[in-house]
């Protein structure tokens, strides 16, 4: 039986003068493709740097027939185009970006991602899953130097220990593994200006509360702003996805 896959896209400049978010979905006749990046306001033309990502992703996905295998190639194949335009532009030091991609067929969901810019996996509204953060924070968590709710306001939360956009060694991309859709009711895909104003609580409260995708992503929207009321917000970027 083919599940039915609805989604919303939701972005802001929260308070800053250029939104460096980028988000869009992608379709061929053999699945879906969700993939959100935030660009790094810090090095200089990350709003240049998600585009591009986002729209490589997308070409890669127009002729993509084996989803299962699609991310990894996806994500090299957008890292050498990026590096290429730095070279263009005379830009190595500028132009980084996360990356975070959720592709889906009629059976399974796979989950890729570089950075701090996290999927979540929900059923029966709670957390199923969720991406691991490249950052300093998130390996504090791992060596059980500070706890997972410290993440949101340790100091040097915007650190990352992996993004687009640098030269790589070796690949830098998580692949998860594949997640059967029978076992997913929800998905998110958000950067960190979205996930640092709201908890995983409030996540999953406001999913169990929602009768479709639109109110869901409403509901989280408005914790968001009042959360960071009265704050420098950070660009904030979601896509939430309901599967029924």
């Amino acid at each position: 039986m083919m599940c039915m896959i609805v989604y919303k896209i939701n972005t802001s400049l929260g308070s800053r003068p250029v939104n460096e978010d980028s988000a869009a979905v992608f379709e061929n006749s053999f699945g879906k493709c969700y993939v959100l990046c935030d660009g790094l306001g810090g090095h200089g033309m990350g709003d240049a740097a998600s585009q591009l990502v986002v729209e490589r992703i997308g070409e890669q996905f127009a002729d993509c027939d084996n989803i299962s295998e699609f991310i990894p190639a996806a994500i090299e194949y957008a890292q050498q185009e990026l590096l290429a335009q730095q070279e263009i532009l005379h830009a190595q030091m500028k132009m980084k970006t996360t990356v975070v991609i959720i592709v889906t067929d009629d059976k399974n969901a796979y989950i890729g991602h570089v950075g701090d810019s996290r999927a979540y996996v929900f059923n029966k509204n709670r957390v199923r899953f969720r991406t691991l953060d490249h950052s300093i924070p998130q390996m504090l968590v791992l060596t059980k130097e500070i706890k997972e709710s410290e993440i949101r306001h340790h100091p040097d939360r915007s650190l990352l220990l992996r993004v687009m956009g640098t030269e790589w060694d070796e690949p830098k991309y998580e692949i998860e593994k594949p997640v059967p859709l029978k076992k997913c009711q929800a998905f998110l895909l958000c950067s960190d200006g979205f996930w640092e104003l709201i908890d995983e609580e409030h996540m999953c409260q406001t999913l169990k509360n929602s009768k479709s995708v639109q109110e869901w992503m409403e509901s989280m929207t408005q914790i968001i702003e009042d959360n960071g009321k009265g704050t420098d917000m950070d660009n904030y970027t979601a896509i939430a996805v309901f599967n029924s």
